[in-house]
């Protein structure tokens, strides 16, 4: 059995996150994992570590989403976009079926 991480998993997606973000910025690119291991309180090597892991796609980038989220959230847009067209087609015909019984008949 693995020993627990010494650094729960939310401090490191956030680290990781700062990082990447730092770097991709020429002028906070220099020092960045050092300073933001600094201010998080995480020993620097870790952190390298992380965003290496994360650079060299061994790990997910923590707040990005992948192509099969993308096209996941799209299916799920297309289903509700028909499932929502259905219930206004359902809608205009009870209330058309409604106003239909309400009628008197000769």
């Amino acid at each position: 059995m693995p020993r627990p991480s010494k650094y729960p998993q939310e401090l490191r997606d956030r680290a990781t996150r700062m990082a990447i973000d730092a770097r991709k910025d020429p002028e906070t690119r220099v020092g960045a994992i050092r300073r933001i291991a600094e201010q998080l309180d995480v020993h620097p090597e870790a952190l390298r570590t992380w965003v290496n892991r994360v650079e060299s796609g061994q790990a997910e980038t923590p707040g990005v989403a992948t192509v099969s989220d993308i096209e996941r959230v799209r299916q799920l847009e297309k289903e509700n976009r028909e499932l929502r067209r259905a219930n206004d087609i359902l809608k205009a015909a009870s209330a058309f079926f409604a106003a239909e019984l309400d009628r008197p008949h000769r």
